[in-house]
């Protein structure tokens, strides 16, 4: 990088925090589809099959491509199936497929540096490449710590230059959870951990002239990964480096879980610019990936570019929340923005809220209720709350023709509030026009109002009756909406302004082919049109947009309007973002592997199985991976794991401790409640 871009971008991790600019990046060859610079984000997704069943691999490989990938990873666990991936590929030439292939290394160098002579790029974990997971907790001196770097150089050294000698790109990949043991013995289990990890080996790929690199920073927890990154972005930068970044959530599960988890962590990053290519981890067929990788990258080729340097001028004078010695946030670290408590329910030390919209629905029927998640009893007349209830219902300008339940709140326009004759757990939605109204009934014990960044620059933002009742409801109609809303954030704290913070994101439209903002007709998305393509949509997008600014403290509640979709998985969509961000638990969490050819079980029949069975275990993590390399360290922060050790033989884990080795897969489900029930961490499953 010159240095003039260094300078600009000097203490930052992106182009800008206001507009949208991509971070370019250094361009690296991989076969005939390079990655970075001026290139489009790529496509990437891994195998699944045993690499040594070399039609099964070129024909799920065949799959992949047609679904969209530009890259395809294949595990290389030994020199055997490295070796094999020559006959892969050969295959996969005899039949005009010219996808580059890249090898996934754990733990055997000399498997890399076969499979460097064969494919185009090869992946190498830092973490356990050269160095050793043991969970051991080793004290180095100075001089040991240079030692160690010293032993893992010269082992490394040989691929490197097999890389070089073969045009072969590597894919530097630190995951959180398979840190070594030097690593954690010196930061601990930190994002700036992860960032040294992979900094060491790029440090040794240059000092041996090599450059031909792609940099990742994996973790299950989006919030860890999103740091890391920013922090990786920010180091390179400061040692005047720009390699591609591949992005994604390791072990983000199946289903909504899965979608939502990966756009929370890779969306988040895409927003700002950042990222050269994408895989999706989902706990189905490979093939099942690239389709919604295509839909989170898809909304980035739709945003205008400015040119960099000219975005970064802009920003640097004309935003306070950039300028020189104003940092009023941290983005390496998560802190959750302070602010006062309203009513005994929402702001302060409150989990995000959750409002959703039944103005348009039958409210003459309570059943609308199910889908905000009271089950309604027509037998009995009353309601049950469910896991995901809602906290707030906006009516509108509609008045429900039955009695709500006892606790939920209801939001009403202010005309329309003003009106009713009982007001017991009823507030009004103001406009910013109507709060400031001199004879604006403000009585109520919770005032919220409709408020965009924008009007944080107005006249009528300055004559605002600040009281302890007030809450925003943010609102945006910009494009890049999420860096509109996280610009709103970091005003009010420079401003010096507590009041709590209700997102809003309007998703008019979820048909593929008309996505923010595109002419209808011009493309058609993998996904489809029809409501379950709408729902992934929805999933995709307003995890991105919310999730973004939750990860990094901002919000006291949420409110997804979708015309579009049913209430249903709205609710369902808005729980699963909090879970996601850590912000609010609702349900069990699993950390589930995509599976590879290094798996030892069907992950898709035995996830679904734990999970029919250990679903209502609220606020636990369950960690189910396919082999031991991704055992212990990749289901880092689970409270435990299902992991496969061999042949119909599962190891079964408390945290990161094996508590029975290698049981018989047709037993292991009940000895992991056993565990969990001797533990006093199991309740009955409700009726």
């Amino acid at each position: 990088m010159n240095a003039d871009a260094v300078k600009m971008l000097q203490g930052r991790y992106c182009n800008s925090l206001t507009n949208y600019s991509r971070f370019v990046t250094r361009e690296v060859a991989i076969g005939d589809v390079p990655m970075g610079g001026n290139n489009p984000i790529r496509i990437q997704s891994m195998t699944t099959t045993d690499t040594m069943d070399t039609l099964g691999t070129v024909e799920q490989t065949i799959r992949m491509v047609n679904a969209g990938c530009e890259y395809v990873r294949i595990t290389a666990p030994s020199i055997k199936e490295a070796n094999n991936l020559a006959e892969i590929k050969k295959q996969l030439r005899m039949r005009g497929y010219n996808v580059p292939l890249v090898a996934d290394i754990h733990f055997t160098p000399n498997a890399a540096e076969v499979a460097a002579r064969i494919v185009e790029k090869v992946r190498v974990n830092p973490g356990n490449y050269a160095d050793k997971k043991k969970f051991d907790t080793i004290e180095y001196t100075d001089l040991e710590y240079r030692g160690e770097l010293e032993r893992i150089f010269q082992k490394f050294t040989p691929l490197v230059n097999i890389c070089k000698e073969y045009g072969t790109a590597m894919r530097i990949g630190t995951n959180h959870g398979s840190l070594s043991d030097r690593i954690m013995s010196r930061y601990g289990d930190t994002s700036q951990g992860m960032v040294e990890s992979a900094m060491e080996f790029i440090r040794m790929c240059e000092t041996l002239g090599y450059y031909n690199l792609v940099v990742s920073m994996k973790s299950s927890n989006p919030q860890v990964m999103v740091q890391a990154y920013r922090l990786l972005v920010q180091t390179m930068v400061a040692e005047g480096m720009n390699y591609p970044l591949h992005l994604g959530v390791t072990e983000a599960g199946d289903g909504e879980d899965g979608r939502i988890k990966s756009a929370v962590g890779i969306g988040t990053l895409l927003e700002d610019g950042l990222g050269d290519t994408v895989r999706v981890s989902l706990t189905e067929e490979p093939e099942a990936e690239a389709p919604v990788a295509i839909a989170l990258v898809k909304r980035y080729s739709l945003r205008s570019q400015k040119s960099k340097v000219e975005s970064q001028k802009e920003n640097t004078t004309s935003s306070p929340l950039e300028r020189d010695g104003v940092r009023p946030h941290s983005p390496y670290e998560y802190k959750k923005r302070e602010t006062y408590e309203v009513n005994a329910f929402i702001g302060g030390h409150m989990v995000p809220r959750v409002v959703v919209d039944l103005s348009a629905a039958n409210l003459k029927d309570p059943a609308v209720m199910n889908d905000a998640g009271y089950l309604y009893s027509a037998l009995l007349d009353k309601y049950n709350m469910a896991e995901q209830s809602v906290d707030f219902v906006y009516m509108g300008d509609s008045l429900p023709s039955f009695t709500l339940p006892g606790n939920l709140k209801q939001l009403y326009n202010y005309a329309t509030w003003q009106k009713l004759s009982d007001k017991t757990l009823c507030h009004p939605v103001f406009t910013l026009e109507e709060y400031i109204s001199a004879d604006t009934d403000r009585r109520s014990a919770l005032n919220l109002v409709r408020i965009k960044n924008a009007d944080l620059d107005t006249d009528a933002f300055g004559l605002i009756p600040l009281d302890k009742s007030l809450v925003f409801v943010l609102e945006t109609d910009e494009l890049h909406g999420m860096a509109d809303q996280r610009s709103f954030f970091m005003k009010l704290q420079v401003l010096g302004l507590d009041v709590p913070v209700i997102v809003k994101r309007s998703y008019i439209s979820l048909t593929p082919a008309l996505s923010e903002g595109e002419e209808a007709g011009k493309e058609v998305s993998p996904i489809g049109g029809d409501l379950e393509g709408a729902t992934t949509l929805l999933q995709l997008y307003a995890a991105t947009d919310l999730g973004a600014l939750l990860v990094d403290g901002f919000g006291d509640g949420i409110w997804i309007d979708a015309p579009q979709v049913p209430t249903g998985i709205i609710t369902s969509t808005a729980f699963g973002i909090l879970q996601a961000t850590r912000s609010r638990i609702s349900k069990t969490e699993y950390i589930s592997c995509p599976s590879c050819g290094r798996t030892l079980f069907d992950l898709m029949v035995t996830t679904q199985m734990i999970r029919s069975r250990t679903s209502h275990l609220k606020g636990l993590k369950i960690g189910i991976m396919g082999c031991i390399v991704n055992g212990p360290g990749e289901m880092a922060d689970a409270d435990y794991g299902y992991v496969g050790s061999g042949t119909d033989k599962v190891t079964l884990y408390r945290g990161q401790q094996a508590v029975k080795k290698n049981i018989n897969s047709a037993n292991a489900l009940d000895e992991l409640i056993g565990i969990i029930k001797g533990d006093g961490n199991w309740i009955e499953p409700a009726e």
